[in-house]
């Protein structure tokens, strides 16, 4: 491929050689040089690409795009852009051909329900005939593939990459989550969205290594909104107004509010033996009755914004009532039966927001107790622990404090400040560092009509320590724990 055809949506300085030239391939890892790459060279949070540049023009690299100037070889072209990452975004989308082009993009973006939502518009529209590629949190799905994530919404060329091989596949469509990082650092610059969707904002991935302050995070979440054809929205949202205050697409909106295009009524909580869910009828732009088997209101949520997506589609209400029965996402309220007697389910509730939301619905159950076990992340915003502690502390009747994902921190030291904001409260609070000795201890002192939240680690199979990732699935630490629990009571009748 020509490098002027790579470069042919962007405004770029031809600072030394020709854009005429052949390219072999697209990189944005030194490592992955070639003869006859192109190196766009990134400017991250942990290194600066242009400090490579000599390195891959000895590699044989025959182009480099940056933002300065470097010094590399004269029979080496380099073009200079005014942002590198945005230039690796349309350069990718051109290298695969624009695959894009060829399918409808949905993408959702808000602080919680976007997991839940993919799958839930996936399993919809699958069921009416549509091939429905999915990138998020959990993993990419290309036809029969399955692919782990490493971020919610992958850089650039991955996702390039991905949208490539659904058309390859036959995916008509395809639903991706987008996240607040991926959108301003123009992971999905380029790409016209079908229909974006706001499902809520709440105060989370303010820190160090991702927003500066609350505005900078609601500024990136409206950025969905100037990319996409429709915008849907949820009008209950306090800060839906400011999320589209420069929105350029068209807007309907989904909630409880008589203003909503797309409305929620008469809502009623389902409980049964070892099953919650939620009913409620749907009226506005359409009009039936829907039962979920996800208890609460943010499932209505959810759900009113899978509705909203396949109305556009033109899916059959019964398709969408049956689809969204089977509807079920690893990890998202995942229910795990240990006894005949009390409930538990692992969430991946890990910010205030979400943990308060999930408390909250589950408390409208009337367990006998609402437990709730979880620990934080390391290296992330200690915000996030006072409020995270807070909000069990105040919602929960015990709150088991244990370890997450501790990374380069010291986990005893991740304790202490959720211990910090369970102090302003009044609540009960055991603290057990070692996770699976703190799931046991849940399980071997449940009581009956109690209701257990395993939150934090949801989908997660693994246990991040000191930069490494040690395999920890909670669905295994369950089984095990049973096992041991079984072969310890055998012991003692004997």
């Amino acid at each position: 491929m020509r490098l002027d055809k790579l470069l042919e949506r962007l405004d770029y300085e031809v600072l030394q050689g020709s854009d005429q030239i052949e390219i072999t391939t697209l990189i944005n890892d030194s490592r992955k040089a070639e003869k006859g790459s192109v190196f766009v060279c990134i400017s991250g949070a942990v290194s600066d690409g242009h400090v490579y540049a000599a390195d891959v023009a000895a590699k044989g690299a025959a182009a480099l795009v940056v933002e300065h100037e470097v010094d590399v070889p004269e029979d080496v072209t380099v073009i200079c852009v005014k942002d590198t990452r945005y230039a690796l975004a349309l350069m990718s989308a051109a290298y695969f051909g624009y695959p894009a082009d060829k399918m409808k993009i949905i993408g959702i973006t808000g602080t919680k329900g976007k997991t839940t939502t993919t799958y839930m518009i996936r399993s919809i529209l699958e069921g009416v005939g549509h091939k429905v590629g999915l990138i998020g949190t959990i993993e990419a799905i290309i036809g029969e593939k399955h692919i782990p994530a490493s971020n919610t919404t992958p850089e650039s060329y991955t996702i390039q990459k991905y949208f490539a091989e659904m058309v390859k596949e036959g995916c008509d469509c395809v639903v991706m989550e987008v996240s607040s990082q991926g959108l301003m650092l123009h992971r999905t610059a380029g790409i016209l969205f079908e229909i974006g969707i706001f499902t809520n904002l709440g105060k989370d991935h303010i820190g160090p290594n991702e927003h500066k302050d609350f505005e900078d995070y609601k500024r990136c979440k409206g950025l969905l909104f100037r990319q996409c054809r429709l915008g849907i929205a949820n009008v209950d949202d306090k800060y839906f107004k400011d999320v589209f205050k420069n929105a350029t697409c068209k807007v309907e909106t989904f909630g409880f509010s008589e203003n909503a295009d797309l409305r929620a009524e008469n809502v009623r909580l389902v409980s049964r033996p070892g099953y919650l869910g939620v009913a409620y009828h749907v009226s506005g732009l359409m009009d039936f009755d829907v039962e979920i088997d996800i208890p609460g209101k943010f499932s209505v949520y959810n759900s009113l914004t899978a509705i909203a997506v396949c109305r556009h589609f033109q899916v059959p209400e019964e398709r969408i009532k049956n689809a969204l029965k089977k509807a079920k996402v690893k990890g998202r309220i995942e229910m795990v039966r240990v006894s005949d007697e009390f409930t538990l389910m692992i969430d991946y509730a890990h910010n205030a927001m979400s943990l308060e939301s999930l408390l909250t619905t589950l408390k409208e159950y009337n367990p006998k107790r609402l437990v709730c076990l979880f620990g934080c992340g390391g290296n992330r915003s200690r915000d996030r622990r006072y409020e995270m502690g807070e909000v069990s502390g105040r919602l929960a009747d015990l709150t088991i404090i244990t370890s997450d994902n501790p990374r380069f921190e010291e986990p005893q030291d991740i304790i202490d400040d959720i211990k910090t904001g369970i102090g302003r409260t009044d609540g009960k609070y055991v603290e057990i560092c070692d996770r699976k000795e703190a799931i046991r201890y849940a399980i071997a002192n449940g009581q009956p009509g109690d209701v257990i939240v395993l939150a934090g680690k949801g989908h997660e199979d693994y246990q991040e320590i000191r930069g490494v990732k040690h395999p920890m699935d909670e669905r295994v630490l369950i089984a095990e724990i049973l096992d041991e629990l079984k072969e310890e009571g055998a012991q003692s009748r004997l």
